[in-house]
């Protein structure tokens, strides 16, 4: 079975490490000025790129 023959640094697993990173998504701000995700309707408003897809009873 292979072992490995030296302890691996700090520096060196945290640079292995560096792309393991959780990304923050994206927001955006609609009209209405509440944050929401690209490409998805607006869940305060129901609007999509200006225009009302969903009825304010049902956002």
């Amino acid at each position: 079975m292979a072992v490995p023959k030296k302890k691996t640094s700090k520096s060196r697993k945290g640079m292995r490490r560096s792309h393991d990173k959780v990304a923050a998504p994206n927001v955006i701000y609609c009209e209405c000025g509440e944050p929401t995700l690209p490409h998805r309707v607006c869940a305060a408003c129901g609007t999509y790129k200006g225009r009302q897809v969903v009825s304010n009873d049902d956002a």
